[in-house]
Protein backbone atom coordinates (compact mmCIF):
# COMPACT_ATOMS: atom_id res chain seq x y z
CA UNK A 1 0.00 0.00 0.00
CA UNK A 2 1.43 3.38 -0.99
CA UNK A 3 1.78 6.17 1.59
CA UNK A 4 -0.78 8.21 -0.34
CA UNK A 5 -3.33 5.41 -0.04
CA UNK A 6 -2.88 4.97 3.69
CA UNK A 7 -2.48 8.62 4.66
CA UNK A 8 -6.08 9.85 4.21
CA UNK A 9 -7.28 7.36 6.83
CA UNK A 10 -4.47 8.08 9.28
CA UNK A 11 -4.69 11.87 8.96
CA UNK A 12 -8.45 12.19 8.70
CA UNK A 13 -8.47 15.92 9.48
CA UNK A 14 -6.75 16.79 6.21
CA UNK A 15 -9.94 16.14 4.24
CA UNK A 16 -12.53 16.70 6.97
CA UNK A 17 -15.48 19.08 7.13
CA UNK A 18 -15.99 20.39 10.66
CA UNK A 19 -19.41 21.55 11.91
CA UNK A 20 -19.38 23.72 15.06
CA UNK A 21 -22.44 23.66 17.29
CA UNK A 22 -23.52 24.60 20.79
CA UNK A 23 -25.60 21.85 22.41
CA UNK A 24 -27.41 24.57 24.37
CA UNK A 25 -28.88 26.11 21.21
CA UNK A 26 -29.15 23.10 18.89
CA UNK A 27 -32.23 21.08 19.94
CA UNK A 28 -34.25 20.64 23.14
CA UNK A 29 -35.87 17.30 24.02
CA UNK A 30 -37.07 17.86 27.61
CA UNK A 31 -38.90 21.13 26.90
CA UNK A 32 -37.02 23.22 29.43
CA UNK A 33 -36.08 25.72 26.71
CA UNK A 34 -32.42 24.71 26.67
CA UNK A 35 -30.85 22.41 24.11
CA UNK A 36 -29.47 19.11 25.34
CA UNK A 37 -27.43 16.10 24.28
CA UNK A 38 -30.62 14.18 23.55
CA UNK A 39 -31.47 16.89 21.04
CA UNK A 40 -28.09 16.51 19.41
CA UNK A 41 -28.73 12.78 18.99
CA UNK A 42 -32.18 13.43 17.50
CA UNK A 43 -30.82 15.94 14.98
CA UNK A 44 -27.44 14.38 14.23
CA UNK A 45 -28.62 12.99 10.88
CA UNK A 46 -28.92 16.58 9.66
CA UNK A 47 -25.18 17.10 10.22
CA UNK A 48 -24.27 13.82 8.55
CA UNK A 49 -26.55 14.40 5.56
CA UNK A 50 -25.14 17.88 5.11
CA UNK A 51 -21.74 16.35 4.39
CA UNK A 52 -19.83 17.20 7.56
CA UNK A 53 -17.44 14.58 8.89
CA UNK A 54 -16.70 16.03 12.33
CA UNK A 55 -18.69 17.86 15.03
CA UNK A 56 -16.99 20.49 17.17
CA UNK A 57 -18.90 20.86 20.44
CA UNK A 58 -18.67 24.24 22.12
CA UNK A 59 -18.15 23.92 25.92
CA UNK A 60 -20.63 21.61 27.63
CA UNK A 61 -18.91 21.52 31.03
CA UNK A 62 -20.45 22.65 34.35
CA UNK A 63 -20.35 26.43 34.37
CA UNK A 64 -21.53 29.57 36.11
CA UNK A 65 -22.75 30.52 32.61
CA UNK A 66 -21.53 34.10 32.61
CA UNK A 67 -19.62 33.56 29.34
CA UNK A 68 -21.77 31.04 27.47
CA UNK A 69 -20.01 28.07 29.07
CA UNK A 70 -16.43 29.31 28.70
CA UNK A 71 -16.33 29.97 32.47
CA UNK A 72 -15.83 26.36 33.53
CA UNK A 73 -16.20 24.93 37.05
CA UNK A 74 -15.33 21.28 36.28
CA UNK A 75 -13.34 19.95 33.31
CA UNK A 76 -14.45 16.37 33.92
CA UNK A 77 -18.20 16.91 34.04
CA UNK A 78 -21.24 18.01 32.02
CA UNK A 79 -23.57 20.96 32.55
CA UNK A 80 -26.65 19.37 34.11
CA UNK A 81 -28.97 21.33 31.81
CA UNK A 82 -27.42 19.50 28.83
CA UNK A 83 -27.26 15.96 30.24
CA UNK A 84 -24.57 13.85 31.86
CA UNK A 85 -21.48 11.85 30.92
CA UNK A 86 -23.58 8.90 29.78
CA UNK A 87 -25.38 11.21 27.37
CA UNK A 88 -22.00 12.36 26.01
CA UNK A 89 -20.99 8.75 25.38
CA UNK A 90 -24.32 8.08 23.69
CA UNK A 91 -23.95 11.14 21.46
CA UNK A 92 -20.42 10.10 20.47
CA UNK A 93 -21.68 6.61 19.64
CA UNK A 94 -24.46 7.96 17.45
CA UNK A 95 -22.00 10.27 15.74
CA UNK A 96 -19.64 7.39 15.05
CA UNK A 97 -22.46 5.33 13.57
CA UNK A 98 -22.87 8.08 10.97
CA UNK A 99 -19.18 8.49 10.24
CA UNK A 100 -18.87 11.64 12.33
CA UNK A 101 -16.01 12.32 14.71
CA UNK A 102 -16.41 14.59 17.75
CA UNK A 103 -14.13 17.41 18.96
CA UNK A 104 -14.37 18.92 22.43
CA UNK A 105 -13.62 22.54 23.23
CA UNK A 106 -10.54 22.59 25.50
CA UNK A 107 -10.60 25.87 27.45
CA UNK A 108 -7.62 25.76 29.80
CA UNK A 109 -6.24 29.29 29.78
CA UNK A 110 -8.69 30.18 32.56
CA UNK A 111 -11.42 28.74 34.78
CA UNK A 112 -14.51 30.27 36.34
CA UNK A 113 -13.93 32.01 39.66
CA UNK A 114 -16.48 29.49 40.90
CA UNK A 115 -14.16 26.54 40.17
CA UNK A 116 -13.26 24.58 43.34
CA UNK A 117 -9.58 25.12 42.53
CA UNK A 118 -9.99 28.89 42.70
CA UNK A 119 -12.13 28.72 45.83
CA UNK A 120 -9.44 26.68 47.56
CA UNK A 121 -6.69 28.96 46.24
CA UNK A 122 -8.24 32.22 47.41
CA UNK A 123 -9.00 31.00 50.94
CA UNK A 124 -5.66 29.36 51.77
CA UNK A 125 -2.21 30.59 50.73
CA UNK A 126 -0.78 27.20 51.66
CA UNK A 127 -3.25 25.30 49.47
CA UNK A 128 -1.63 23.36 46.59
CA UNK A 129 -4.21 25.10 44.39
CA UNK A 130 -2.82 28.55 45.21
CA UNK A 131 -0.18 28.15 42.52
CA UNK A 132 -2.81 26.99 40.01
CA UNK A 133 -3.43 30.71 39.43
CA UNK A 134 -1.30 33.82 39.02
CA UNK A 135 -1.13 36.27 41.97
CA UNK A 136 0.64 39.51 42.82
CA UNK A 137 0.74 42.12 45.55
CA UNK A 138 1.39 44.93 43.08
CA UNK A 139 0.11 44.76 39.46
CA UNK A 140 2.22 47.77 38.52
CA UNK A 141 5.37 45.75 39.22
CA UNK A 142 4.39 42.94 36.84
CA UNK A 143 6.17 43.51 33.53
CA UNK A 144 4.35 42.64 30.34
CA UNK A 145 0.87 42.90 31.88
CA UNK A 146 -1.74 45.65 32.07
CA UNK A 147 -3.19 46.73 35.41
CA UNK A 148 -6.72 46.16 34.13
CA UNK A 149 -5.86 42.46 33.82
CA UNK A 150 -5.54 42.17 37.61
CA UNK A 151 -8.38 42.07 40.16
CA UNK A 152 -8.13 42.33 43.94
CA UNK A 153 -9.56 39.42 45.94
CA UNK A 154 -10.37 40.14 49.59
CA UNK A 155 -10.23 36.52 50.70
CA UNK A 156 -6.86 35.93 49.02
CA UNK A 157 -5.36 39.26 50.06
CA UNK A 158 -3.77 39.59 46.62
CA UNK A 159 -4.55 40.45 43.02
CA UNK A 160 -5.17 37.63 40.54
CA UNK A 161 -4.50 37.80 36.81
CA UNK A 162 -7.15 37.46 34.11
CA UNK A 163 -6.51 38.05 30.41
CA UNK A 164 -10.27 38.05 29.84
CA UNK A 165 -13.12 38.81 32.25
CA UNK A 166 -12.53 39.23 36.03
CA UNK A 167 -14.72 36.19 36.67
CA UNK A 168 -12.28 34.09 34.60
CA UNK A 169 -8.97 33.89 36.52
CA UNK A 170 -5.99 32.74 34.44
CA UNK A 171 -4.59 29.31 35.11
CA UNK A 172 -0.85 29.20 35.79
CA UNK A 173 0.16 26.88 32.95
CA UNK A 174 3.78 27.27 34.03
CA UNK A 175 2.94 25.10 37.04
CA UNK A 176 3.60 21.40 36.18
CA UNK A 177 0.63 20.42 38.35
CA UNK A 178 -1.69 22.48 36.15
CA UNK A 179 -0.23 20.93 33.00
CA UNK A 180 -0.87 17.53 34.59
CA UNK A 181 -4.53 18.50 35.12
CA UNK A 182 -4.76 19.51 31.46
CA UNK A 183 -3.29 16.20 30.34
CA UNK A 184 -5.67 14.37 32.65
CA UNK A 185 -8.60 16.25 31.10
CA UNK A 186 -7.43 15.35 27.59
CA UNK A 187 -7.01 11.70 28.51
CA UNK A 188 -10.43 11.55 30.18
CA UNK A 189 -12.38 12.81 27.16
CA UNK A 190 -10.34 10.70 24.75
CA UNK A 191 -11.29 7.66 26.82
CA UNK A 192 -14.94 8.59 26.31
CA UNK A 193 -14.43 8.56 22.55
CA UNK A 194 -13.73 12.07 21.31
CA UNK A 195 -11.31 12.41 18.40
CA UNK A 196 -9.65 15.66 19.35
CA UNK A 197 -9.92 19.15 20.73
CA UNK A 198 -10.28 22.73 19.64
CA UNK A 199 -7.87 24.51 21.98
CA UNK A 200 -8.97 27.96 23.10
CA UNK A 201 -6.58 30.96 23.16
CA UNK A 202 -3.39 28.97 22.50
CA UNK A 203 -1.00 31.99 22.36
CA UNK A 204 -2.00 32.93 25.91
CA UNK A 205 -1.09 29.45 27.13
CA UNK A 206 2.30 29.62 25.46
CA UNK A 207 2.99 33.12 26.82
CA UNK A 208 2.34 32.05 30.41
CA UNK A 209 4.92 29.27 30.16
CA UNK A 210 7.51 31.34 28.32
CA UNK A 211 7.01 34.37 30.56
CA UNK A 212 8.28 32.57 33.65
CA UNK A 213 11.80 31.68 32.51
CA UNK A 214 14.57 32.27 30.03
CA UNK A 215 13.56 29.53 27.57
CA UNK A 216 11.69 31.07 24.59
CA UNK A 217 10.74 27.65 23.22
CA UNK A 218 9.25 26.14 26.37
CA UNK A 219 5.63 26.93 25.47
CA UNK A 220 5.78 25.34 22.04
CA UNK A 221 7.52 22.28 23.49
CA UNK A 222 4.65 21.92 25.92
CA UNK A 223 2.24 21.87 22.95
CA UNK A 224 4.47 19.20 21.43
CA UNK A 225 4.38 17.11 24.61
CA UNK A 226 0.58 17.52 24.91
CA UNK A 227 0.19 16.31 21.33
CA UNK A 228 2.44 13.32 22.02
CA UNK A 229 0.49 12.47 25.17
CA UNK A 230 -2.85 12.71 23.35
CA UNK A 231 -1.61 10.53 20.48
CA UNK A 232 -0.39 7.88 22.93
CA UNK A 233 -3.92 7.76 24.32
CA UNK A 234 -5.57 7.75 20.89
CA UNK A 235 -3.44 7.57 17.77
CA UNK A 236 -5.66 9.50 15.38
CA UNK A 237 -6.30 12.40 17.75
CA UNK A 238 -6.27 15.96 16.38
CA UNK A 239 -5.48 19.28 18.10
CA UNK A 240 -6.94 22.38 16.43
CA UNK A 241 -5.73 25.64 17.92
CA UNK A 242 -7.17 29.13 18.11
CA UNK A 243 -4.04 31.10 17.15
CA UNK A 244 -4.86 34.60 16.01
CA UNK A 245 -1.26 35.76 15.61
CA UNK A 246 0.86 37.65 13.09
CA UNK A 247 2.02 35.96 9.89
CA UNK A 248 5.56 35.69 11.24
CA UNK A 249 4.38 33.62 14.21
CA UNK A 250 1.90 31.14 12.75
CA UNK A 251 4.48 28.62 11.60
CA UNK A 252 5.87 28.22 15.11
CA UNK A 253 2.55 26.85 16.39
CA UNK A 254 2.96 23.88 14.05
CA UNK A 255 6.56 23.61 15.35
CA UNK A 256 9.54 22.88 13.10
CA UNK A 257 8.44 19.42 12.02
CA UNK A 258 4.71 19.71 12.57
CA UNK A 259 4.93 18.34 16.09
CA UNK A 260 2.68 20.85 17.86
CA UNK A 261 -0.84 21.70 16.61
CA UNK A 262 -2.35 19.69 13.77
CA UNK A 263 -4.65 22.49 12.59
CA UNK A 264 -4.70 26.24 13.17
CA UNK A 265 -7.87 28.26 12.72
CA UNK A 266 -6.94 30.44 9.75
CA UNK A 267 -7.63 33.95 11.06
CA UNK A 268 -5.24 35.61 8.62
CA UNK A 269 -6.87 33.92 5.62
CA UNK A 270 -10.31 34.80 6.94
CA UNK A 271 -9.55 38.49 7.40
CA UNK A 272 -8.00 38.89 3.94
CA UNK A 273 -10.91 36.93 2.45
CA UNK A 274 -13.40 39.42 3.85
CA UNK A 275 -11.31 42.32 2.59
CA UNK A 276 -11.36 40.73 -0.88
CA UNK A 277 -15.14 40.32 -0.63
CA UNK A 278 -15.50 43.97 0.39
CA UNK A 279 -13.41 45.18 -2.56
CA UNK A 280 -14.65 42.63 -5.08
CA UNK A 281 -11.01 41.93 -5.91
CA UNK A 282 -8.75 38.95 -5.36
CA UNK A 283 -5.52 40.80 -4.53
CA UNK A 284 -5.85 41.02 -0.71
CA UNK A 285 -6.31 37.27 -0.42
CA UNK A 286 -3.84 36.43 -3.17
CA UNK A 287 -1.09 38.52 -1.57
CA UNK A 288 -1.48 36.62 1.69
CA UNK A 289 -1.61 33.18 0.08
CA UNK A 290 1.65 33.90 -1.75
CA UNK A 291 3.46 34.65 1.52
CA UNK A 292 1.74 32.33 3.98
CA UNK A 293 3.93 29.44 5.19
CA UNK A 294 3.10 25.99 3.84
CA UNK A 295 2.05 23.80 6.80
CA UNK A 296 3.98 20.57 7.44
CA UNK A 297 2.65 17.40 5.83
CA UNK A 298 0.24 16.32 8.56
CA UNK A 299 -0.79 19.88 9.55
CA UNK A 300 -3.02 22.47 7.94
CA UNK A 301 -5.24 25.53 8.18
CA UNK A 302 -8.80 25.33 9.45
CA UNK A 303 -10.60 27.76 7.14
CA UNK A 304 -13.93 29.43 7.85
CA UNK A 305 -16.24 32.22 6.74
CA UNK A 306 -17.62 32.78 10.22
CA UNK A 307 -16.99 31.28 13.64
CA UNK A 308 -18.89 31.43 16.93
CA UNK A 309 -17.01 34.52 18.17
CA UNK A 310 -16.79 37.95 16.59
CA UNK A 311 -15.48 38.19 13.04
CA UNK A 312 -12.17 39.71 14.04
CA UNK A 313 -10.37 42.13 11.73
CA UNK A 314 -7.53 42.94 14.10
CA UNK A 315 -4.74 41.96 11.68
CA UNK A 316 -5.92 44.35 8.97
CA UNK A 317 -4.63 47.89 8.65
CA UNK A 318 -7.07 50.46 10.11
CA UNK A 319 -8.01 51.71 6.63
CA UNK A 320 -8.61 48.14 5.44
CA UNK A 321 -10.72 47.43 8.52
CA UNK A 322 -12.80 50.50 7.77
CA UNK A 323 -13.45 49.14 4.26
CA UNK A 324 -14.79 45.87 5.66
CA UNK A 325 -16.85 47.72 8.27
CA UNK A 326 -18.35 49.97 5.60
CA UNK A 327 -19.29 46.98 3.44
CA UNK A 328 -20.56 44.55 6.08
CA UNK A 329 -21.06 46.37 9.40
CA UNK A 330 -22.02 49.97 8.61
CA UNK A 331 -23.84 50.47 11.93
CA UNK A 332 -21.97 50.78 15.21
CA UNK A 333 -24.06 48.10 16.95
CA UNK A 334 -22.90 45.58 14.33
CA UNK A 335 -19.32 45.97 15.62
CA UNK A 336 -17.54 44.81 18.76
CA UNK A 337 -14.21 45.47 20.49
CA UNK A 338 -13.34 48.10 17.89
CA UNK A 339 -12.04 45.48 15.46
CA UNK A 340 -14.77 42.86 15.12
CA UNK A 341 -18.17 42.24 13.54
CA UNK A 342 -21.01 40.45 15.32
CA UNK A 343 -23.05 39.46 12.30
CA UNK A 344 -23.58 36.17 10.47
CA UNK A 345 -22.34 35.36 6.97
CA UNK A 346 -25.71 35.42 5.20
CA UNK A 347 -26.83 38.78 6.54
CA UNK A 348 -23.46 40.37 5.72
CA UNK A 349 -23.65 39.15 2.13
CA UNK A 350 -27.25 40.17 1.50
CA UNK A 351 -28.97 36.85 2.12
CA UNK A 352 -29.05 33.81 -0.12
CA UNK A 353 -27.88 34.73 -3.59
CA UNK A 354 -24.91 34.51 -5.98
CA UNK A 355 -22.55 36.47 -3.72
CA UNK A 356 -23.17 34.29 -0.65
CA UNK A 357 -22.88 31.10 -2.67
CA UNK A 358 -19.65 32.23 -4.31
CA UNK A 359 -18.19 33.03 -0.87
CA UNK A 360 -19.01 29.52 0.33
CA UNK A 361 -17.49 28.01 -2.80
CA UNK A 362 -14.33 30.06 -2.36
CA UNK A 363 -13.89 29.15 1.31
CA UNK A 364 -14.46 25.45 0.64
CA UNK A 365 -11.73 25.39 -2.01
CA UNK A 366 -9.04 27.27 -0.10
CA UNK A 367 -6.06 25.25 1.23
CA UNK A 368 -7.07 23.61 4.48
CA UNK A 369 -9.95 22.02 6.37
CA UNK A 370 -13.28 23.89 6.23
CA UNK A 371 -15.15 24.75 9.43
CA UNK A 372 -18.74 25.95 9.45
CA UNK A 373 -20.99 27.32 12.19
CA UNK A 374 -24.38 25.73 12.87
CA UNK A 375 -27.19 27.54 11.10
CA UNK A 376 -24.99 29.03 8.40
CA UNK A 377 -25.98 26.19 6.10
CA UNK A 378 -29.51 27.64 5.97
CA UNK A 379 -28.46 31.30 6.08
CA UNK A 380 -29.41 32.27 9.64
CA UNK A 381 -28.85 35.87 10.67
CA UNK A 382 -27.99 37.58 13.94
CA UNK A 383 -29.89 39.20 16.80
CA UNK A 384 -28.17 42.51 17.48
CA UNK A 385 -30.40 42.97 20.52
CA UNK A 386 -28.36 40.32 22.34
CA UNK A 387 -25.17 41.25 24.11
CA UNK A 388 -21.81 40.95 22.39
CA UNK A 389 -20.99 37.67 20.70
CA UNK A 390 -24.34 36.19 21.69
CA UNK A 391 -25.82 37.89 18.63
CA UNK A 392 -24.73 34.93 16.45
CA UNK A 393 -25.56 32.20 18.99
CA UNK A 394 -29.34 32.01 18.69
CA UNK A 395 -31.34 28.74 18.60
CA UNK A 396 -31.16 26.57 15.51
CA UNK A 397 -34.14 27.07 13.18
CA UNK A 398 -35.48 23.65 12.28
CA UNK A 399 -38.99 24.71 11.15
CA UNK A 400 -41.34 27.68 10.93
CA UNK A 401 -43.49 26.37 13.80
CA UNK A 402 -43.61 28.07 17.22
CA UNK A 403 -40.28 27.37 18.90
CA UNK A 404 -38.73 26.84 15.43
CA UNK A 405 -38.62 23.09 16.05
CA UNK A 406 -35.90 23.83 18.60
CA UNK A 407 -38.15 23.57 21.68
CA UNK A 408 -41.79 23.50 22.76
CA UNK A 409 -41.03 25.52 25.90
CA UNK A 410 -42.64 28.91 26.39
CA UNK A 411 -39.31 30.52 27.29
CA UNK A 412 -36.11 29.65 25.44
CA UNK A 413 -32.48 29.81 26.52
CA UNK A 414 -32.08 32.59 23.95
CA UNK A 415 -34.71 34.38 21.83
CA UNK A 416 -35.47 33.21 18.33
CA UNK A 417 -34.54 35.47 15.46
CA UNK A 418 -37.20 37.79 14.09
CA UNK A 419 -37.61 39.37 10.67
CA UNK A 420 -36.31 38.21 7.31
CA UNK A 421 -33.77 35.80 8.81
CA UNK A 422 -36.14 34.31 11.40
CA UNK A 423 -37.67 30.81 11.23
CA UNK A 424 -40.73 32.04 9.32
CA UNK A 425 -38.41 32.59 6.34
CA UNK A 426 -35.29 30.52 7.10
CA UNK A 427 -35.54 26.93 8.34
CA UNK A 428 -34.20 23.45 7.70
CA UNK A 429 -37.63 21.97 6.95
CA UNK A 430 -38.46 24.47 4.21
CA UNK A 431 -35.04 24.32 2.60
CA UNK A 432 -34.95 20.55 2.64
CA UNK A 433 -37.98 20.57 0.33
CA UNK A 434 -36.60 23.23 -2.01
CA UNK A 435 -34.08 21.88 -4.55
CA UNK A 436 -32.70 25.39 -5.11
CA UNK A 437 -32.25 26.26 -1.42
CA UNK A 438 -29.01 27.25 0.28
CA UNK A 439 -29.12 24.04 2.32
CA UNK A 440 -29.35 21.87 -0.79
CA UNK A 441 -26.63 23.94 -2.48
CA UNK A 442 -24.21 23.61 0.43
CA UNK A 443 -24.95 19.91 0.79
CA UNK A 444 -23.94 19.46 -2.84
CA UNK A 445 -20.81 21.55 -2.37
CA UNK A 446 -19.71 19.75 0.80
CA UNK A 447 -20.10 16.34 -0.84
CA UNK A 448 -18.16 17.58 -3.87
CA UNK A 449 -15.47 18.90 -1.50
CA UNK A 450 -15.11 15.49 0.13
CA UNK A 451 -14.78 13.89 -3.31
CA UNK A 452 -11.91 16.22 -4.18
CA UNK A 453 -9.12 15.23 -1.76
CA UNK A 454 -6.72 17.38 -3.77
CA UNK A 455 -8.25 20.41 -2.00
CA UNK A 456 -7.46 19.09 1.46
CA UNK A 457 -4.25 17.22 0.74
CA UNK A 458 -2.77 19.05 -2.19
CA UNK A 459 -0.09 21.65 -2.66
CA UNK A 460 -1.82 24.90 -3.60
CA UNK A 461 -0.54 27.44 -6.14
CA UNK A 462 -2.15 30.57 -7.55
CA UNK A 463 -2.82 30.75 -11.29
CA UNK A 464 -1.85 34.23 -12.35
CA UNK A 465 -4.41 36.02 -14.55
CA UNK A 466 -5.27 39.52 -15.63
CA UNK A 467 -8.75 40.38 -14.30
CA UNK A 468 -8.28 41.69 -10.73
CA UNK A 469 -11.71 40.33 -9.83
CA UNK A 470 -10.72 36.71 -10.53
CA UNK A 471 -9.03 34.34 -8.09
CA UNK A 472 -7.79 31.08 -9.63
CA UNK A 473 -5.67 28.44 -7.97
CA UNK A 474 -4.72 24.80 -8.39
CA UNK A 475 -4.25 22.00 -5.87
CA UNK A 476 -1.95 19.14 -6.87
CA UNK A 477 -1.91 15.83 -5.01
CA UNK A 478 -0.86 12.29 -5.90
CA UNK A 479 -0.72 12.97 -9.65
CA UNK A 480 -4.11 14.69 -9.77
CA UNK A 481 -5.00 18.39 -10.01
CA UNK A 482 -8.12 20.38 -9.15
CA UNK A 483 -8.42 23.95 -10.42
CA UNK A 484 -10.92 26.40 -8.93
CA UNK A 485 -11.85 29.83 -10.29
CA UNK A 486 -13.92 32.51 -8.53
CA UNK A 487 -15.24 35.87 -9.65
CA UNK A 488 -15.44 38.14 -6.60
CA UNK A 489 -17.23 40.94 -8.43
CA UNK A 490 -20.77 41.86 -9.47
CA UNK A 491 -19.76 41.99 -13.14
CA UNK A 492 -18.99 39.17 -15.62
CA UNK A 493 -15.30 38.44 -16.18
CA UNK A 494 -13.26 36.37 -18.62
CA UNK A 495 -9.70 35.09 -18.54
CA UNK A 496 -7.37 32.59 -20.12
CA UNK A 497 -5.64 30.24 -17.69
CA UNK A 498 -2.39 28.41 -18.32
CA UNK A 499 -2.89 24.86 -17.00
CA UNK A 500 0.30 23.40 -18.46
CA UNK A 501 1.08 21.84 -21.81
CA UNK A 502 0.39 18.32 -20.53
CA UNK A 503 -3.28 19.15 -19.79
CA UNK A 504 -5.63 18.09 -22.56
CA UNK A 505 -9.00 18.59 -20.90
CA UNK A 506 -10.92 19.24 -17.71
CA UNK A 507 -13.94 17.70 -15.96
CA UNK A 508 -16.45 19.98 -14.25
CA UNK A 509 -16.94 18.79 -10.65
CA UNK A 510 -20.12 20.79 -10.00
CA UNK A 511 -22.06 20.95 -13.27
CA UNK A 512 -22.32 19.04 -16.53
CA UNK A 513 -20.63 21.69 -18.63
CA UNK A 514 -18.14 21.33 -21.47
CA UNK A 515 -14.82 23.18 -21.22
CA UNK A 516 -12.29 23.22 -24.04
CA UNK A 517 -8.55 23.21 -23.41
CA UNK A 518 -6.23 24.17 -26.29
CA UNK A 519 -2.45 23.87 -25.96
CA UNK A 520 -2.80 23.65 -22.20
CA UNK A 521 -4.81 26.87 -21.97
CA UNK A 522 -8.39 27.23 -20.81
CA UNK A 523 -10.62 30.23 -21.45
CA UNK A 524 -13.12 30.82 -18.66
CA UNK A 525 -16.10 33.16 -18.73
CA UNK A 526 -17.86 33.69 -15.41
CA UNK A 527 -21.07 35.52 -14.59
CA UNK A 528 -21.22 37.91 -11.64
CA UNK A 529 -20.01 35.99 -8.58
CA UNK A 530 -19.49 32.89 -10.73
CA UNK A 531 -17.18 29.98 -9.91
CA UNK A 532 -15.80 26.73 -11.31
CA UNK A 533 -14.35 23.54 -9.82
CA UNK A 534 -12.42 21.55 -12.44
CA UNK A 535 -10.25 18.44 -12.43
CA UNK A 536 -7.63 18.39 -15.14
CA UNK A 537 -6.95 15.54 -17.57
CA UNK A 538 -3.45 14.96 -18.93
CA UNK A 539 -2.27 13.08 -21.96
CA UNK A 540 -1.10 9.56 -21.14
CA UNK A 541 2.63 8.99 -21.41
Amino acid sequence: MSPHTAAPSDLWWKNAVIYCLDVETFADTDDDGCGDLGGLVERIDHVANLGATCIWLMPLYPTTNRDDGYDITDYLGVDGRLGDLADVVEAIRHAGDRGLRVLMDLVVNHTSNGHPWFEAARHDRDSPFRDYYVWTDDPASEEGTAEENWTWDDAAGQYYQHQFAPFQPDLNIANPAVRHEIAKTVGFWLALGVSGFRMDAVPFLVQVIEGTGDDPGAGKRWLHSLREYAMRRRGAVMLMGECNVAKEEVESFFEDHGDALHLQLAFLINQRLWLSLARGEAAPLEDLLRDLPVPPHDCGWATFLRNHDELTLDKLEPSERDEVFAAFAPDEDMRIYGHGIRRRTASMLGGDGPRLRMAWSLMLTLPGTPVMLYGDEIGMGEDLGLEGRMAVRTPMQWSHEPGAGFSDAAELVRPLLQGDFGPAHVSVAEQRRDPDSLLRFLTRLLHARREAPELGWGTSALLENDPPELLAHRCDWDGSTVVTVHNLSASPVAAELDLGTDVTGVDDLLELREHHVRDGRLRVELDAYGYLWLRTRAARA
